[in-house]
């Protein structure tokens, strides 16, 4: 793996990054919500595409993993801006977006700020309108009132909190609702036994898209996080069957 580097966005915000160049668009991995770039897919990812020659670069949004500053001051709004920010940072043309949960929204949001620089999105579990659909009613009027939620984290000791600011962001920044106008190719990768993001969301999201090429891969036994040896090797696969024939284009 290279080496940290930091990009400090204009109000000093200091934001964690790796970045292999190489050949054809670059894969971007957006990492889940509260999770960061050390993640098993990322991981995979960033060494896949150095063994290829690809170019990848993987981040930490900020107050996550090693990007400083307090998770509680996070929001979509505010993640997005820090991708595109670091896509222009390193003078990068064709990316292609990889989103895992809450990364899935942000391909979205950000492949719609990027424009034509956007070849490609690569979704695992992608968890589009979440704080809509995920939070219940009663929960949505805490948050509402200013209150951070707490749920159960089967993912690790700490309880996952939901902050009011991130919720208002999230119900600002809802797609499902119209037509999502990317036409670049779009792949999704969404595990059937998923407890936290319906594998149903997936398809939403396919009919939303405007792109014309889009795939769902359902996998019957998978669950969210999609981080078994060969939910890996599925998700490498279809990253690279997206980047190399363009990759080879540009040669």
């Amino acid at each position: 793996m290279t080496d940290i580097r930091f990009h400090a966005m204009p109000d000093g915000r200091q934001i964690a990054f790796r970045f292999a160049p190489g050949q054809g668009p670059t894969l971007v991995f957006l990492p889940g919500y509260m999770s960061d770039m050390a993640g098993g897919k990322a991981t995979a990812v960033f060494e896949m595409a150095q063994a290829t020659g690809l170019s990848c670069l993987l981040l930490d949004y900020s107050g996550c993993g090693e990007s400083p500053g307090d998770f509680a001051d996070g929001s979509l709004s505010r993640w997005k801006d820090e991708i595109v920010a670091l896509v222009d940072a390193l003078g990068l043309q064709d990316v292609v977006l990889m989103g895992s949960s809450m990364g899935g929204w942000l391909m979205l949001l950000a492949g719609l700020a990027l424009g034509e620089r956007l070849k490609g999105l690569v979704g695992i579990a992608p968890a589009p309108d979440f704080t809509d659909w995920g939070v219940a009613q009663m929960d949505k009027a805490l948050l509402a009132d200013g209150e951070t939620i707490y749920e159960d984290n089967p993912y690790g000791p700490e309880p996952t909190p939901t902050h009011p600011g991130f919720w208002a962001d999230g119900q600002a920044n809802l797609l499902l609702g119209g037509e999502i106008a990317l036409d670049c190719p779009v792949r999704l990768l969404h595990g059937q036994r998923d407890p936290d993001v319906p594998w149903e969301i997936s398809l939403q999201l396919a009919e939303k898209l405007r792109s014309a090429d889009v795939q769902v891969t359902l996998i019957k036994d998978g669950d969210h996080r999609l981080s078994r040896e060969s939910d890996i090797a599925l998700l490498l696969r279809t990253a690279a069957e997206l980047v190399l024939p363009r990759a080879a284009a540009a040669d």
